[in-house]
Protein backbone atom coordinates (compact mmCIF):
# COMPACT_ATOMS: atom_id res chain seq x y z
CA UNK A 1 0.00 0.00 0.00
CA UNK A 2 0.96 3.37 -0.61
CA UNK A 3 3.21 5.22 1.88
CA UNK A 4 4.55 2.61 3.62
CA UNK A 5 8.04 3.27 3.39
CA UNK A 6 7.36 7.23 4.40
CA UNK A 7 5.44 5.37 7.53
CA UNK A 8 8.05 3.37 7.98
CA UNK A 9 10.48 5.55 8.39
CA UNK A 10 8.51 7.49 10.63
CA UNK A 11 7.51 4.42 12.67
CA UNK A 12 11.55 3.54 13.46
CA UNK A 13 11.51 6.95 14.97
CA UNK A 14 8.38 7.31 16.55
CA UNK A 15 8.90 4.17 18.47
CA UNK A 16 11.87 5.71 20.23
CA UNK A 17 14.00 3.29 19.65
CA UNK A 18 17.41 3.33 22.21
CA UNK A 19 20.31 1.99 20.79
CA UNK A 20 22.08 0.42 24.33
CA UNK A 21 22.64 -3.03 24.87
CA UNK A 22 20.30 -4.32 26.89
CA UNK A 23 21.66 -6.65 30.32
CA UNK A 24 20.21 -8.31 32.95
CA UNK A 25 17.81 -11.59 32.97
CA UNK A 26 14.69 -12.56 34.81
CA UNK A 27 13.82 -16.19 35.79
CA UNK A 28 10.43 -17.18 33.82
CA UNK A 29 7.31 -18.36 35.11
CA UNK A 30 8.71 -21.85 33.98
CA UNK A 31 11.65 -21.86 36.48
CA UNK A 32 9.45 -20.32 39.39
CA UNK A 33 7.33 -23.68 38.78
CA UNK A 34 10.56 -26.09 38.89
CA UNK A 35 9.93 -26.65 34.80
CA UNK A 36 12.43 -26.42 32.24
CA UNK A 37 11.93 -22.67 29.81
CA UNK A 38 13.00 -22.44 26.25
CA UNK A 39 14.63 -18.97 26.77
CA UNK A 40 15.75 -17.64 23.57
CA UNK A 41 17.32 -15.06 23.05
CA UNK A 42 -5.45 18.35 5.74
CA UNK A 43 -7.01 21.58 3.88
CA UNK A 44 -8.85 19.32 1.30
CA UNK A 45 -9.98 21.54 -0.90
CA UNK A 46 -6.82 22.31 -2.54
CA UNK A 47 -6.29 18.70 -3.25
CA UNK A 48 -7.57 16.68 -6.52
CA UNK A 49 -6.94 13.34 -6.05
CA UNK A 50 -6.91 10.87 -3.23
CA UNK A 51 -3.19 10.53 -3.80
CA UNK A 52 -2.39 14.04 -3.37
CA UNK A 53 -4.46 14.21 0.11
CA UNK A 54 -2.44 11.78 1.79
CA UNK A 55 0.39 13.50 3.77
CA UNK A 56 3.76 11.58 3.23
CA UNK A 57 5.69 12.31 6.52
CA UNK A 58 9.87 12.85 6.55
CA UNK A 59 11.61 11.44 9.48
CA UNK A 60 14.10 13.44 11.77
CA UNK A 61 16.83 12.73 13.64
CA UNK A 62 14.83 11.77 16.93
CA UNK A 63 16.95 9.36 19.15
CA UNK A 64 15.31 8.31 22.82
CA UNK A 65 17.36 7.87 25.75
CA UNK A 66 15.65 6.56 28.74
CA UNK A 67 12.36 7.37 27.19
CA UNK A 68 12.75 11.16 26.67
CA UNK A 69 13.01 12.29 23.38
CA UNK A 70 15.47 14.93 22.50
CA UNK A 71 13.79 16.37 19.80
CA UNK A 72 10.06 15.84 18.21
CA UNK A 73 9.72 14.11 14.89
CA UNK A 74 8.12 16.11 12.15
CA UNK A 75 4.62 15.46 12.26
CA UNK A 76 4.13 13.90 15.15
CA UNK A 77 2.50 15.60 17.86
CA UNK A 78 3.36 15.37 21.58
CA UNK A 79 0.25 17.37 23.32
CA UNK A 80 1.07 19.52 26.46
CA UNK A 81 -0.85 21.92 28.75
CA UNK A 82 -2.18 19.27 30.66
CA UNK A 83 -3.37 16.41 28.26
CA UNK A 84 -1.86 13.28 28.35
CA UNK A 85 2.13 13.56 27.33
CA UNK A 86 4.43 11.40 24.96
CA UNK A 87 1.25 10.52 23.31
CA UNK A 88 2.14 9.43 19.59
CA UNK A 89 -0.11 9.93 16.85
CA UNK A 90 0.22 10.16 12.63
CA UNK A 91 -1.60 12.77 10.91
CA UNK A 92 -2.77 11.20 7.74
CA UNK A 93 -4.99 14.14 6.05
CA UNK A 94 -8.32 14.19 5.02
CA UNK A 95 -9.66 13.32 1.32
CA UNK A 96 -10.76 15.79 -0.79
CA UNK A 97 -13.54 15.78 -3.72
CA UNK A 98 -12.74 14.18 -6.55
CA UNK A 99 -14.39 14.63 -9.74
CA UNK A 100 -15.55 11.27 -11.50
CA UNK A 101 -14.45 12.73 -14.84
CA UNK A 102 -10.91 12.70 -13.20
CA UNK A 103 -10.97 9.41 -11.43
CA UNK A 104 -14.29 7.22 -11.03
CA UNK A 105 -12.56 4.74 -8.93
CA UNK A 106 -12.05 5.07 -5.00
CA UNK A 107 -10.13 2.11 -3.87
CA UNK A 108 -8.84 0.37 -0.53
CA UNK A 109 -8.13 -2.08 1.80
CA UNK A 110 -10.52 -2.30 4.48
CA UNK A 111 -10.01 -1.79 8.15
CA UNK A 112 -11.91 -3.83 11.13
CA UNK A 113 -9.59 -1.66 13.80
CA UNK A 114 -11.30 0.22 16.20
CA UNK A 115 -8.01 1.35 18.14
CA UNK A 116 -8.58 4.90 17.53
CA UNK A 117 -12.40 5.75 18.89
CA UNK A 118 -11.35 4.17 22.25
CA UNK A 119 -8.10 6.12 22.40
CA UNK A 120 -10.30 9.31 21.97
CA UNK A 121 -13.04 7.68 24.41
CA UNK A 122 -10.33 7.35 26.93
CA UNK A 123 -8.90 11.26 26.13
CA UNK A 124 -13.04 12.54 26.96
CA UNK A 125 -13.35 10.51 29.66
CA UNK A 126 -10.13 12.23 31.39
CA UNK A 127 -11.88 15.49 30.67
CA UNK A 128 -9.47 16.40 27.30
CA UNK A 129 -9.96 16.62 24.00
CA UNK A 130 -8.01 14.47 21.88
CA UNK A 131 -5.54 15.41 19.56
CA UNK A 132 -7.20 16.05 15.97
CA UNK A 133 -4.66 13.47 14.31
CA UNK A 134 -5.75 11.11 17.19
CA UNK A 135 -8.99 10.52 15.62
CA UNK A 136 -9.76 7.84 12.63
CA UNK A 137 -12.98 8.04 11.37
CA UNK A 138 -13.25 4.53 9.73
CA UNK A 139 -12.41 3.36 13.32
CA UNK A 140 -15.06 5.30 14.96
CA UNK A 141 -17.53 3.79 12.58
CA UNK A 142 -16.43 0.52 12.67
CA UNK A 143 -16.32 0.07 16.29
CA UNK A 144 -20.33 0.39 16.26
CA UNK A 145 -22.63 -2.57 15.03
CA UNK A 146 -25.21 -2.14 12.70
CA UNK A 147 -26.60 -5.45 12.63
CA UNK A 148 -25.90 -5.91 8.79
CA UNK A 149 -27.72 -9.23 7.47
CA UNK A 150 -24.84 -12.61 7.89
CA UNK A 151 -23.92 -13.82 3.95
CA UNK A 152 -25.78 -17.15 3.58
CA UNK A 153 -23.18 -18.44 0.89
CA UNK A 154 -19.77 -16.99 1.04
CA UNK A 155 -17.53 -15.03 3.01
CA UNK A 156 -19.49 -11.69 2.67
CA UNK A 157 -22.75 -9.99 2.49
CA UNK A 158 -22.60 -6.26 0.56
CA UNK A 159 -25.16 -3.46 1.59
CA UNK A 160 -26.02 -0.23 0.13
CA UNK A 161 -27.79 2.82 0.63
CA UNK A 162 -27.69 6.33 0.10
CA UNK A 163 -29.84 9.16 1.12
CA UNK A 164 -29.45 13.22 1.04
CA UNK A 165 -26.99 14.26 3.62
CA UNK A 166 -27.58 15.11 7.06
CA UNK A 167 -24.11 16.65 7.51
CA UNK A 168 -23.73 17.72 4.11
CA UNK A 169 -26.20 20.45 3.76
CA UNK A 170 -23.72 23.00 3.07
CA UNK A 171 -22.51 21.12 -0.01
CA UNK A 172 -25.21 21.45 -3.02
CA UNK A 173 -27.09 18.48 -3.66
CA UNK A 174 -25.13 16.18 -1.59
CA UNK A 175 -25.54 12.77 -0.55
CA UNK A 176 -24.59 10.42 1.60
CA UNK A 177 -23.44 6.61 0.17
CA UNK A 178 -23.07 3.85 2.67
CA UNK A 179 -21.02 0.66 1.74
CA UNK A 180 -21.66 -2.25 3.96
CA UNK A 181 -19.67 -5.22 4.50
CA UNK A 182 -20.67 -8.34 6.85
CA UNK A 183 -18.30 -11.13 7.64
CA UNK A 184 -19.65 -14.91 7.91
CA UNK A 185 -20.73 -15.86 11.21
CA UNK A 186 -18.79 -18.89 12.80
CA UNK A 187 -20.24 -20.83 15.96
CA UNK A 188 -18.01 -20.80 18.71
CA UNK A 189 -18.13 -24.64 18.34
CA UNK A 190 -17.30 -24.62 15.29
CA UNK A 191 -14.64 -22.44 15.14
CA UNK A 192 -10.73 -23.88 14.63
CA UNK A 193 -8.69 -24.63 17.65
CA UNK A 194 -6.49 -21.74 18.70
CA UNK A 195 -2.33 -22.05 19.75
CA UNK A 196 -1.95 -18.39 21.37
CA UNK A 197 1.24 -17.01 21.94
CA UNK A 198 0.63 -14.06 24.53
CA UNK A 199 3.47 -11.19 23.82
CA UNK A 200 3.26 -9.15 27.30
CA UNK A 201 4.67 -5.89 28.25
CA UNK A 202 5.95 -5.84 31.54
CA UNK A 203 8.68 -2.74 31.27
CA UNK A 204 8.43 0.01 34.17
CA UNK A 205 6.02 2.34 31.98
CA UNK A 206 3.36 -0.66 32.13
CA UNK A 207 3.45 -0.78 36.22
CA UNK A 208 0.17 0.87 36.15
CA UNK A 209 -3.02 -0.99 37.30
CA UNK A 210 -4.66 0.25 34.13
CA UNK A 211 -1.72 -1.10 32.26
CA UNK A 212 -0.64 -4.34 33.23
CA UNK A 213 -3.13 -5.21 36.06
CA UNK A 214 -5.72 -4.54 33.05
CA UNK A 215 -3.60 -6.59 30.40
CA UNK A 216 -3.84 -9.49 33.22
CA UNK A 217 -7.60 -9.31 33.66
CA UNK A 218 -8.22 -9.26 30.07
CA UNK A 219 -6.08 -11.92 29.29
CA UNK A 220 -7.77 -14.10 31.78
CA UNK A 221 -11.18 -12.97 30.43
CA UNK A 222 -9.68 -14.18 27.23
CA UNK A 223 -8.16 -17.95 28.41
CA UNK A 224 -11.45 -18.50 30.17
CA UNK A 225 -13.58 -18.27 26.81
CA UNK A 226 -10.77 -20.99 25.30
CA UNK A 227 -11.76 -24.45 24.72
CA UNK A 228 -9.98 -27.98 25.51
CA UNK A 229 -7.24 -28.01 22.70
CA UNK A 230 -6.76 -24.55 22.24
CA UNK A 231 -3.16 -23.75 23.58
CA UNK A 232 -1.39 -21.32 25.26
CA UNK A 233 2.29 -19.66 25.57
CA UNK A 234 3.70 -16.70 27.10
CA UNK A 235 6.47 -14.46 25.98
CA UNK A 236 7.10 -11.39 28.20
CA UNK A 237 9.76 -8.31 27.39
CA UNK A 238 11.01 -5.72 30.02
CA UNK A 239 14.98 -5.26 29.71
CA UNK A 240 15.03 -8.43 28.30
CA UNK A 241 12.50 -10.47 26.49
CA UNK A 242 11.88 -13.80 27.53
CA UNK A 243 9.77 -17.05 27.38
CA UNK A 244 7.92 -16.98 30.72
CA UNK A 245 5.64 -20.27 30.31
CA UNK A 246 6.01 -22.76 27.29
CA UNK A 247 2.61 -23.65 25.80
CA UNK A 248 0.16 -25.58 27.28
CA UNK A 249 -3.41 -26.75 27.01
CA UNK A 250 -6.31 -24.53 28.03
CA UNK A 251 -7.88 -27.54 29.87
CA UNK A 252 -4.61 -26.66 32.01
CA UNK A 253 -6.34 -23.34 33.53
CA UNK A 254 -5.19 -22.69 36.75
CA UNK A 255 -1.36 -22.95 35.14
CA UNK A 256 -2.42 -20.39 33.15
CA UNK A 257 -3.89 -18.29 35.08
CA UNK A 258 -1.62 -18.35 37.45
CA UNK A 259 1.58 -17.52 35.02
CA UNK A 260 -0.92 -14.05 34.62
CA UNK A 261 -1.23 -13.24 38.16
CA UNK A 262 2.34 -13.55 39.05
CA UNK A 263 3.36 -11.35 35.80
CA UNK A 264 5.34 -8.24 37.35
CA UNK A 265 6.66 -5.29 36.13
CA UNK A 266 10.07 -4.42 35.44
CA UNK A 267 13.01 -2.57 33.69
CA UNK A 268 13.10 -1.33 29.81
CA UNK A 269 11.36 -2.14 27.22
CA UNK A 270 12.97 -4.03 24.80
CA UNK A 271 10.00 -5.04 22.17
CA UNK A 272 12.13 -6.24 19.57
CA UNK A 273 13.76 -9.19 21.55
CA UNK A 274 10.28 -9.79 22.98
CA UNK A 275 8.31 -10.04 20.07
CA UNK A 276 10.80 -12.46 18.08
CA UNK A 277 10.73 -14.44 20.77
CA UNK A 278 7.05 -14.78 20.99
CA UNK A 279 7.15 -15.37 17.39
CA UNK A 280 9.71 -18.18 17.90
CA UNK A 281 7.36 -20.13 20.74
CA UNK A 282 4.41 -19.67 17.83
CA UNK A 283 6.41 -21.09 14.85
CA UNK A 284 7.78 -24.22 17.18
CA UNK A 285 4.47 -25.20 18.09
CA UNK A 286 2.63 -24.28 14.64
CA UNK A 287 -0.10 -26.25 13.30
CA UNK A 288 -1.51 -25.67 9.69
CA UNK A 289 -4.85 -27.12 11.24
CA UNK A 290 -5.47 -24.03 13.74
CA UNK A 291 -5.43 -20.86 14.54
CA UNK A 292 -2.07 -19.61 14.84
CA UNK A 293 -1.80 -15.84 16.58
CA UNK A 294 0.31 -13.75 18.99
CA UNK A 295 -1.67 -11.28 21.11
CA UNK A 296 0.58 -8.20 21.91
CA UNK A 297 -0.25 -6.31 25.16
CA UNK A 298 1.92 -2.99 25.39
CA UNK A 299 2.02 0.57 25.33
CA UNK A 300 3.91 0.78 22.23
CA UNK A 301 7.02 2.45 23.69
CA UNK A 302 10.05 0.39 22.20
CA UNK A 303 13.23 2.07 23.71
CA UNK A 304 16.08 -0.94 24.00
CA UNK A 305 16.93 -2.79 21.35
CA UNK A 306 19.60 -3.18 18.62
CA UNK A 307 17.31 -2.13 15.41
CA UNK A 308 14.19 0.24 15.35
CA UNK A 309 10.63 -0.92 14.97
CA UNK A 310 10.90 -1.24 11.24
CA UNK A 311 12.89 -4.24 12.09
CA UNK A 312 9.70 -5.70 14.42
CA UNK A 313 7.65 -4.70 11.08
CA UNK A 314 9.58 -5.89 9.01
CA UNK A 315 9.15 -9.67 10.96
CA UNK A 316 6.07 -9.42 11.45
CA UNK A 317 5.25 -9.30 7.79
CA UNK A 318 7.36 -12.19 7.43
CA UNK A 319 6.02 -14.31 10.21
CA UNK A 320 2.45 -13.75 8.66
CA UNK A 321 2.90 -15.16 5.70
CA UNK A 322 3.57 -18.39 7.50
CA UNK A 323 0.34 -18.34 8.83
CA UNK A 324 0.87 -16.64 12.26
CA UNK A 325 -1.38 -13.55 12.67
CA UNK A 326 -0.88 -10.97 15.14
CA UNK A 327 -3.37 -9.10 17.41
CA UNK A 328 -1.92 -6.00 18.82
CA UNK A 329 -4.02 -4.68 22.07
CA UNK A 330 -2.74 -1.20 23.14
CA UNK A 331 -3.30 -0.49 27.32
CA UNK A 332 -2.44 3.28 29.17
CA UNK A 333 -2.32 6.55 28.73
CA UNK A 334 0.55 9.25 28.40
CA UNK A 335 3.41 7.54 27.34
CA UNK A 336 1.54 5.44 24.48
CA UNK A 337 2.68 5.10 20.90
CA UNK A 338 -0.82 4.42 18.48
CA UNK A 339 1.02 4.44 15.67
CA UNK A 340 3.28 1.72 16.11
CA UNK A 341 0.22 -0.40 17.91
CA UNK A 342 -1.85 0.46 14.64
CA UNK A 343 0.84 -0.65 12.60
CA UNK A 344 1.87 -3.97 14.59
CA UNK A 345 -2.02 -4.99 14.15
CA UNK A 346 -1.77 -3.87 9.92
CA UNK A 347 1.37 -5.55 9.33
CA UNK A 348 0.79 -8.92 11.46
CA UNK A 349 -2.21 -9.73 9.23
CA UNK A 350 -4.80 -8.80 12.13
CA UNK A 351 -6.06 -5.90 14.01
CA UNK A 352 -5.34 -3.32 16.68
CA UNK A 353 -7.67 -2.49 19.45
CA UNK A 354 -7.20 -0.28 22.55
CA UNK A 355 -8.20 -1.22 26.06
CA UNK A 356 -9.30 1.79 28.21
CA UNK A 357 -11.60 -0.58 30.76
CA UNK A 358 -12.32 -3.53 31.60
CA UNK A 359 -15.84 -3.50 29.54
CA UNK A 360 -14.10 -3.04 26.50
CA UNK A 361 -11.57 -6.02 27.60
CA UNK A 362 -14.72 -8.25 27.94
CA UNK A 363 -15.78 -6.68 24.49
CA UNK A 364 -12.30 -7.73 22.59
CA UNK A 365 -11.98 -10.84 24.43
CA UNK A 366 -15.24 -12.14 25.17
CA UNK A 367 -18.22 -10.89 22.84
CA UNK A 368 -16.06 -10.75 19.97
CA UNK A 369 -13.16 -13.80 20.56
CA UNK A 370 -14.48 -15.87 17.40
CA UNK A 371 -13.69 -13.00 15.19
CA UNK A 372 -11.00 -11.66 17.00
CA UNK A 373 -9.21 -15.02 16.84
CA UNK A 374 -10.10 -16.56 13.33
CA UNK A 375 -9.79 -14.97 10.05
CA UNK A 376 -12.02 -15.75 7.25
CA UNK A 377 -10.86 -13.63 4.30
CA UNK A 378 -7.46 -11.94 4.00
CA UNK A 379 -5.93 -9.22 1.73
CA UNK A 380 -9.41 -7.79 1.01
CA UNK A 381 -9.80 -4.60 -0.61
CA UNK A 382 -12.82 -3.06 -1.71
CA UNK A 383 -13.19 -0.61 -4.70
CA UNK A 384 -16.10 1.36 -5.98
CA UNK A 385 -16.97 2.62 -8.93
CA UNK A 386 -18.78 6.02 -9.62
CA UNK A 387 -20.98 6.31 -12.84
CA UNK A 388 -20.37 9.84 -14.24
CA UNK A 389 -23.60 10.31 -15.68
CA UNK A 390 -24.52 10.32 -12.49
CA UNK A 391 -22.06 10.73 -10.11
CA UNK A 392 -20.31 14.31 -9.87
CA UNK A 393 -17.50 13.52 -7.44
CA UNK A 394 -17.39 12.25 -4.34
CA UNK A 395 -15.52 11.51 -0.98
CA UNK A 396 -14.43 9.03 1.00
CA UNK A 397 -14.98 9.98 4.69
CA UNK A 398 -11.78 8.32 6.63
CA UNK A 399 -9.28 5.56 5.19
CA UNK A 400 -6.65 8.10 4.46
CA UNK A 401 -4.20 5.71 5.60
CA UNK A 402 -5.85 2.47 3.74
CA UNK A 403 -5.58 3.57 0.22
CA UNK A 404 -4.84 1.39 -2.33
CA UNK A 405 -4.05 2.82 -6.13
CA UNK A 406 -6.82 1.93 -8.50
CA UNK A 407 -4.54 -0.39 -10.84
CA UNK A 408 -3.55 -2.23 -7.86
CA UNK A 409 -6.96 -3.42 -6.74
CA UNK A 410 -6.45 -7.04 -8.79
CA UNK A 411 -2.44 -6.72 -7.94
CA UNK A 412 -2.37 -8.80 -5.52
CA UNK A 413 1.18 -8.50 -4.30
CA UNK A 414 -0.20 -5.52 -2.69
CA UNK A 415 -1.82 -6.35 0.67
CA UNK A 416 -5.43 -5.86 2.08
CA UNK A 417 -7.17 -5.61 5.57
CA UNK A 418 -7.92 -8.88 6.86
CA UNK A 419 -11.30 -9.41 8.24
CA UNK A 420 -12.77 -11.80 11.32
CA UNK A 421 -15.75 -14.33 11.63
CA UNK A 422 -19.10 -11.91 12.07
CA UNK A 423 -16.87 -8.64 11.82
CA UNK A 424 -18.50 -5.86 10.04
CA UNK A 425 -17.02 -3.53 7.86
CA UNK A 426 -18.84 0.53 7.16
CA UNK A 427 -17.59 2.44 4.26
CA UNK A 428 -18.95 6.03 3.91
CA UNK A 429 -18.53 8.42 1.21
CA UNK A 430 -20.19 12.01 0.53
CA UNK A 431 -21.44 12.67 -3.36
CA UNK A 432 -22.41 15.41 -5.42
CA UNK A 433 -24.87 14.15 -7.48
CA UNK A 434 -26.04 15.59 -11.27
CA UNK A 435 -29.62 16.98 -11.08
CA UNK A 436 -32.37 15.12 -12.41
CA UNK A 437 -29.91 12.23 -13.91
CA UNK A 438 -31.13 8.39 -13.44
CA UNK A 439 -29.37 5.35 -13.67
CA UNK A 440 -26.59 3.23 -11.77
CA UNK A 441 -24.91 5.38 -8.96
CA UNK A 442 -22.09 2.98 -7.88
CA UNK A 443 -20.84 -0.68 -7.91
CA UNK A 444 -18.77 -1.75 -5.33
CA UNK A 445 -15.92 -4.72 -5.97
CA UNK A 446 -15.08 -6.70 -2.93
CA UNK A 447 -11.99 -8.81 -3.15
CA UNK A 448 -10.20 -11.46 -1.07
CA UNK A 449 -8.76 -14.22 -0.84
CA UNK A 450 -10.66 -17.06 1.64
CA UNK A 451 -8.33 -17.89 4.72
CA UNK A 452 -8.13 -21.46 3.57
CA UNK A 453 -7.17 -21.46 -0.18
CA UNK A 454 -4.69 -18.92 -2.33
CA UNK A 455 -6.92 -18.13 -4.77
CA UNK A 456 -8.82 -14.57 -5.01
CA UNK A 457 -12.78 -14.10 -5.80
CA UNK A 458 -14.97 -10.95 -5.98
CA UNK A 459 -18.21 -10.08 -5.60
CA UNK A 460 -20.18 -7.06 -6.70
CA UNK A 461 -23.10 -5.07 -5.96
CA UNK A 462 -24.85 -1.66 -7.49
CA UNK A 463 -26.91 0.47 -6.48
CA UNK A 464 -29.34 2.80 -8.81
CA UNK A 465 -31.03 6.36 -8.22
CA UNK A 466 -34.37 4.31 -8.02
CA UNK A 467 -32.82 2.96 -4.51
CA UNK A 468 -32.17 6.63 -3.08
CA UNK A 469 -34.61 7.59 -0.15
CA UNK A 470 -35.62 10.46 -0.68
CA UNK A 471 -35.66 12.29 2.75
CA UNK A 472 -32.93 11.80 5.64
CA UNK A 473 -35.15 10.55 8.08
CA UNK A 474 -36.54 7.56 5.87
CA UNK A 475 -32.58 6.36 5.79
CA UNK A 476 -32.11 3.06 7.92
CA UNK A 477 -31.44 4.34 11.57
CA UNK A 478 -28.40 2.30 11.28
CA UNK A 479 -27.15 4.45 8.20
CA UNK A 480 -28.00 7.64 10.32
CA UNK A 481 -26.12 6.51 13.52
CA UNK A 482 -23.04 5.78 11.20
CA UNK A 483 -23.48 9.20 9.92
CA UNK A 484 -23.71 10.88 13.26
CA UNK A 485 -20.65 8.66 14.31
CA UNK A 486 -18.23 9.84 10.97
CA UNK A 487 -19.33 13.54 12.23
CA UNK A 488 -18.26 13.38 15.63
CA UNK A 489 -15.05 12.10 14.32
CA UNK A 490 -14.81 14.67 11.52
CA UNK A 491 -15.58 17.06 14.26
CA UNK A 492 -12.80 15.97 16.67
CA UNK A 493 -10.16 15.91 13.70
CA UNK A 494 -10.88 19.25 12.79
CA UNK A 495 -11.66 17.95 9.23
CA UNK A 496 -12.01 20.65 6.17
CA UNK A 497 -15.12 19.43 5.56
CA UNK A 498 -17.28 19.40 8.55
CA UNK A 499 -16.00 23.41 9.05
CA UNK A 500 -20.05 24.49 9.25
CA UNK A 501 -20.22 21.35 11.92
CA UNK A 502 -21.40 21.19 15.39
CA UNK A 503 -21.34 18.87 18.27
CA UNK A 504 -25.09 20.14 18.96
CA UNK A 505 -26.12 18.73 15.87
CA UNK A 506 -24.60 15.17 16.07
CA UNK A 507 -25.87 15.64 19.97
CA UNK A 508 -29.50 16.05 18.70
CA UNK A 509 -29.75 13.31 16.25
CA UNK A 510 -28.56 10.62 18.74
CA UNK A 511 -30.73 11.96 21.13
CA UNK A 512 -33.27 11.12 18.58
CA UNK A 513 -31.63 7.69 17.28
CA UNK A 514 -31.83 6.71 21.14
CA UNK A 515 -35.40 6.83 21.47
CA UNK A 516 -35.53 4.15 19.27
CA UNK A 517 -32.58 1.88 20.39
CA UNK A 518 -31.85 0.92 23.94
CA UNK A 519 -27.83 0.10 22.56
CA UNK A 520 -25.11 0.82 25.26
CA UNK A 521 -22.71 2.06 22.77
CA UNK A 522 -25.08 4.79 21.24
CA UNK A 523 -25.73 6.15 25.04
CA UNK A 524 -22.48 5.99 25.31
CA UNK A 525 -21.27 8.00 21.98
CA UNK A 526 -24.11 10.31 23.05
CA UNK A 527 -22.43 11.15 26.74
CA UNK A 528 -18.86 11.71 24.56
CA UNK A 529 -20.36 13.90 22.29
CA UNK A 530 -21.77 16.04 25.16
CA UNK A 531 -18.22 16.14 26.72
CA UNK A 532 -16.60 17.25 23.70
CA UNK A 533 -19.12 19.82 23.05
CA UNK A 534 -18.73 21.24 26.73
CA UNK A 535 -14.63 20.85 26.60
CA UNK A 536 -15.12 23.41 23.06
CA UNK A 537 -17.32 25.89 24.62
CA UNK A 538 -14.71 25.81 27.81
CA UNK A 539 -11.48 25.53 24.94
CA UNK A 540 -13.52 28.69 23.38
CA UNK A 541 -13.89 30.56 26.32
CA UNK A 542 -10.83 30.51 27.66
CA UNK A 543 -9.05 31.27 24.54
CA UNK A 544 -11.46 34.59 24.25
CA UNK A 545 -10.55 35.24 28.01
CA UNK A 546 -6.74 35.21 26.74
CA UNK A 547 -6.31 32.56 29.58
Amino acid sequence: MKNTLAMAALLALAGGTLFMAACGSKASYEAKAGNSAGAAGADGSKAVTRQEAARSLAPSDLRYRDGEPSTDPEGVRRPTDGQPYDMFFKEHGVNPFVDTEDDRLSTFAVDVDTGSYTVCRDYLNRGNLPPPEAARSEEFVNYFKYGYEAPKNGPFNIVMDCAPSRYGQDLKNCHLLRVGLKGREIDTRSRKPAILTFCVDISGSMNMENRLGLVKKALALLVDQLQEGDRVGIAVYGSRGYEYMSHRDAGRREEILTALRELKSEGSTNAEEGIRIAYEMAERNFNARCINRVVLCSDGVANVGNTGPEAILKQIEEKRRKGITLTAVGFGMSNYNDTLMEQLGDRGDGHYAYVDNITEAKRVFVENLTGTLQVIARDVKVQVEFNPEVVKSYRLIGYENRDVADHDFRNDAVDGGEVGAGHSVTCLFELKLHEGRQGPVATTTVRYKHDERDEFSEIAHELSTGSIHSDWAKAPANMRLAASVAEFAELLRKSYWAKTGTYEAVIADLKKLAIESDDGDLLELLNLARKAESLKSAEGKSAAGGN
